[in-house]
């Protein structure tokens, strides 16, 4: 275990994970599948959201009570079988972590999505022997933008000081939960989201990937000598 002198939570989809495509078009023809029309286009800008957030802004309140949950099942499972094994780890991945567990930091995950799809998510990633804490979904009663997956995080690692924590993701959604939640938030371009909607929800810092976070990372903010 890493010593408690600090921790960097990180997002996986759109962050660790090339992902977000495959999860628009999941979402687009599960949409459809209800009769539901959406462009990927705009259902792209919704990812970094969990379902809970997602679904209310392309169904209506009372279709939503009746079948938001079979609609995300069925997204889920189609996710699973036509996309998941399209999913690749974006350069500098590991790298980046062994060197942040090599400095004595902690590393955490908390992503939006359900726990199952984390757990295959760090073995596609090979990342499962760096990882200290996981949070998922199945953790928070509200997905990202709101703060609850960044507080069970936080939860699952006492010792580490909130001011020494940092989070790493993709969109502006990982930027407004983690600070919401008390923490300041490094952003990454590889998303696809534009570094102005990063900047605009708080992020500190703005690197194009983590490979690029990784060759930075004297400079970056959570290098030791800044935590």
């Amino acid at each position: 275990m890493a010593s408690p002198r600090g921790a960097v939570v990180f997002d996986i989809d759109g962050t660790l994970l090339d992902s977000v495509d495959q999860h628009a078009r999941a979402w687009v023809e599960a949409f459809a599948h209800f009769g539901i029309q959406a462009e990927e286009a705009e259902v792209r800008r919704q990812i970094g959201k969990g379902g809970d957030q997602l679904l209310p802004v392309f169904v209506d309140p009372d279709r939503l009570a009746r079948e938001g949950e079979t609609i995300e099942a069925y997204r889920s499972d189609l996710f699973k079988r036509r996309y998941l094994d399209q999913v690749r780890p974006f350069p500098g991945v590991r790298a980046l972590l062994a060197h942040l567990r090599e400095d004595g930091l902690t590393v955490a995950l908390a992503s939006s999505g359900k726990a199952s799809e984390v757990e295959h998510y760090q073995k596609i990633l090979g990342i499962e022997d760096l990882v200290d804490a996981v949070t998922s979904a199945d953790d928070a009663d509200r997905s990202k933008p709101h703060p609850d997956i960044f507080e069970a995080v936080l939860r699952k690692i006492p010792d580490c000081p909130k001011e020494s924590v940092i989070a790493v993701g993709d969109t502006p959604y990982d930027a407004e939960a983690a600070g919401r939640a008390g923490l300041a938030t490094i952003g990454v371009l590889c998303g696809g989201f534009p570094e102005a909607d990063l900047s605009a929800a708080g992020c500190i810092a703005i690197y194009r990937d983590l490979q690029d976070l990784l060759d930075g990372y004297a400079q970056a903010p959570f290098s030791v000598k800044k935590l």
